[in-house]
Formats: C-alpha cells, structure tokens, sequence
C-alpha cells in the first residue's frame, strides 16, 4: 500500500546483477587490466549485454540523462497535469510543471584519475528511488479507514460528521475511531448521527491493535495528529492523508473544503507521497525495585510491551519517533551531562539543558527552535541539536541516516535526564541506562497535495512566515539620475 518503486537505469542494471550468480557477478565487476578472454567468458559477455540492454533499453535516469522517458508502460515522474488535487487557483497555475531532474544527485562517478577507483562489492548495491517519483497505489481496493480527529475541540465535530457519512454512505468503507472520540457529549446527544455512529469500529489506544486492519489514516486537527498516527502503528504506516484544521498544520497540507474529490483521488490511487524517515528508539533500563504493569502486552501509550531480560537484568523498551527524542535536564537545576556515541565512538559530551536528535521532518519542530536548519523529509538524514549548551562552539550538526547514536549519563553527572518521544511517554534516564537510535525501516507515507517539494516550501511559506519581509522598493527615474551623478562626482574626485 506504499508508492510503487521507479527504477533508474543504474538501479535497474544493478537488480539483474543480483540476480546472477556470485561468480558471474564478480566477473561484471572485475579490473580493467587486459587479458585473453575464453569462449565461455565471450559468450557471458553477450549474454550479459543483451540482459541488460533489453532490460534497460526504455528507462533513462532523468539524473543522467535530464528527461523523463520511461518507456511505454511506465507512469511519468513527477507531478502530471491530472494528478494535481488542489483545488486552489493559485496552484492551478503550476500544472505544466514537470520535474526532469531526480531529486537524489546524479550518480557519481567511482573511477578518479587513471589508475585509481573504488572497490566494488557487488553484495552491498543498494537502489534508491527517486523520491520524485513516488505515488500512491493500491495492491487491491481499499475498504477500512481509520478517522484520527482531534479531541475536545468543537469546531471538528461537524467536519467529522460530513467524512464519515461520505466514507460509509458513499464509499462503503469502515471507518475505524478511537472510543473516547464516541463519548464526546455533542456526538452522544446528536440524534442524527445515531445511525452512522453504530457502524463505527472502535478501539482503545492502549489496549488494543488495529496495525493489520487498518488500509489508509485520515486526520483532521493539526500536526499533533499525524504524529499521534504515527505512535498508533510501530511497523508498517499505512498512507496518512492530513486535514488542516488545526492551528499551525505544517504536516497536515489538504484544506478540508473540497475533502469529498480528494478523498476519492486517494482512494482511486492518484496521489503523490512523501516518505517521512522516523527513528527506531531502543531503551535499556537496569530494573529498580518493582516492575511496571503491563496491560494486554501492551505498554502506556500504545508503544511495543517491554522485554525483560531475566539474564542481564534489564528492561528494554522500543518506540517509532516522527519528530524527535529530547533529552533534557528535566527539574533539576544543574546542567545535563550526557554522553554521545556514534557507532560506538564517543563523539562529543553534551553540558547544557540537553540535546535533540530529530529526523528531517522534526527539523522544522523542536530542532528549529533550538537553532537548526530546516531539512526536507526527502533528505537521509540524522540531526543533532544541543539545548542550550554551555559552550561558544557546539553547533547543530547532520549525520548519515545510517549511523547508531547511543546516548548514556556521563559518570561526572550530577543528576539524572529525562527523554521524551514526539513529546509523549516521558520518562527518567539514570546512570546504568542508555538510549539508542537509527534510523527506523519503517517510514511514515504522507499524501502530498501536489508534490513533495511543492508543499514542503508552501508550508514553510504558509506556517512558518518563512523568509517574509517587505520588499524593498525600486528608484524612481528622478533618484535613479540623481544616483548617477553622484556616482560621477565620486569618481572624479577619486581621479583628482
């Protein structure tokens, strides 16, 4: 239920190299020095040439090759003119555009000089999709939604209403919501809706878990919406689309005016996503006194139950972040002393309020208060962002989305830290613990209004009053004169 991968042409040659056996691949990679070929080795030769020329032969790397020909059966990257589901004149005005270049840099070229390359390993070749080309679509029609709405918030009561009878009555769908949603007193007294309320499917956040049932997420509130989504499901995300009905909605870009054809452009599989990366948490704790009750196998917060591991007494919680993990001083009034580590090197000590470790979406929440740039989800990535550090020289800093970060108390501290994730599940960290964090397989597809780089910047524009000024304003033909003449004086002055 994820967009479908575009092969490059690169990507597209590396799969059929795979799928060759070991020796023939090492063959494919190996030196260039001259030497007398075989029958055999001529014949693999061709074979090998023919495989990848017809496999190839109607894909071309827009990175490359600056277009976007994808052969006869294969959807166009980028954002075509019937794809777009804004209904806004504004952005009407952008249909013609076409990306025509991948988002990801070209490929780059591994020979330097000429005797120099590097190594080849043909078991470590990975393949990318341009992000550009990521879309929607279905492996079969989808029947059950679940309906995240803000709670305790009285103007979403009748929008809520509205997609609900349109998802049932329309659509034919189930509709899935939270319980404690049902038992809002305007919904109960309401008795209208009394019919549609009793096809509901509920469920309870820390009991029970909807992760196989659920084909698509509809939210309506703001940005602490999505993010809630994102804590429901520790595996798989199933394509969130946002509603922006909430008070800042940088991560919710649909307007809910026109919610009845965007909906139906979803569910039709005509969309465009952006894959959001979120963090895999791993917290291990020495076990203190009494354990934690678990209820149902399932901890506070709808989070993964804990593991305790009798054998080294430890507990160990593992939590899917979207935004952030803040570590912080917590009450204490002295300065947090924690220690860094990347893949298992100790990078820096951070003295000061704390330190935030956020994925490219998080980069425009916490972090970006606290001093860092804005990332585009697009970009693999890993941000680390002191609080308040008691030094000149600490600046915020961006690591490969690949690496592990472990987070200990440093043995000179004198108090304890406490984390959170997503602002939730907050808890103490104290000597003997540590956290670790990657990046999570596990990414979070949000429907675009019309492409990822689009609304990125228009909600950077929108909620963030991004780079707003008044512009200045142009001279008029009088001081344009007067500019000149007094540039002559200064030049006949500095001759003299």
């Amino acid at each position: 239920m994820l967009a479908q991968l575009a092969p490059c042409c690169r990507g597209k040659q590396q799969s059929i190299l795979l799928s060759l056996p070991l020796e023939k691949r090492h063959q494919c990679f190996s030196d260039r020095s001259p030497r007398l070929p075989t029958m055999e080795t001529k014949q693999e030769k061709v074979n090998m040439s023919k495989a990848l020329s017809s496999d190839s032969a109607s894909y071309r790397c827009s990175a490359c090759h600056g277009d976007e020909d994808w052969g006869p059966n294969h959807p166009i990257r980028g954002r075509a003119k019937s794809r777009s589901l804004s209904a806004s004149p504004a952005l009407a005005s952008t249909k013609e555009f076409r990306r025509t270049r991948s988002l990801h840099g070209p490929c780059p070229v591994t020979t330097f000089g000429p005797k120099a390359c590097v190594l080849q390993n043909p078991q470590t070749i990975m393949h990318i999709q341009d992000p550009a080309s990521q879309r929607l679509t279905w492996n079969k029609s989808p029947k059950s939604v679940l309906v995240i709405k803000k709670i305790r918030d009285a103007s979403l009561l009748q929008p809520f209403k509205e997609l609900c009878v349109y998802l049932m009555e329309e659509n034919n769908m189930i509709v899935y919501v939270e319980k404690k949603v049902l038992e809002d007193p305007a919904i109960v007294s309401d008795d209208n809706f009394g019919p549609v309320k009793k096809k509901f499917c509920t469920f309870r956040e820390d009991y029970d878990d909807i992760s196989n049932q659920i084909d698509f997420i509809i939210c309506l509130g703001g940005d602490g919406t999505l993010l809630y989504a994102s804590s429901l499901f520790q595996g798989s995300v199933p394509p969130v689309m946002a509603f922006h009905l909430g008070s800042l909605g940088f991560l919710t870009p649909f307007n809910f005016e026109n919610f009845q054809s965007q909906v139906t452009q979803v569910i039709q599989g005509n969309a465009a996503v952006v894959l959001r990366s979120r963090l895999k948490v791993r917290v291990v704790k020495e076990l203190r006194g009494k354990k934690m009750a678990v209820p149902n196998g399932i901890s506070e917060n709808g989070v993964l139950a804990a593991d305790l591991d009798a054998e080294v007494g430890k507990q160990v919680m593992q939590y899917q972040v979207l935004n952030e993990v803040v570590i912080d001083r917590g009450p204490s009034s002295y300065l947090s002393n924690v220690d860094v580590y990347l893949d298992g090197h100790l990078i820096t000590t951070v003295q000061g309020d704390g330190v935030i470790v956020s994925t490219p979406t998080g980069s425009t929440a916490y972090a970006a208060a606290a001093g860092a740039s804005m990332i585009h989800p697009n970009v693999p990535a890993i941000m680390i962002t002191p609080i308040c550090p008691h030094s000149l020289s600490f600046r915020p800093i961006v690591v490969p989305a690949g690496v592990e970060l472990k987070i200990m108390l440093s043995p000179e501290a004198r108090n304890t830290v406490w984390v959170s994730f997503d602002g939730r599940r907050r808890q103490e960290i104290r000597h003997g613990d540590s956290i670790s964090i990657t990046t999570s397989c596990y990414p979070l597809p949000s429907i675009c209004v019309r492409d990822p780089v689009s609304d990125w910047f228009e909600s950077l524009a929108q909620c963030l009053h991004w780079n707003v000024r008044k512009k200045q304003a142009h001279f008029t033909e009088e001081e344009e004169e007067e500019g000149e003449e007094e540039e002559e004086v200064e030049e006949e002055e500095g001759e003299g």
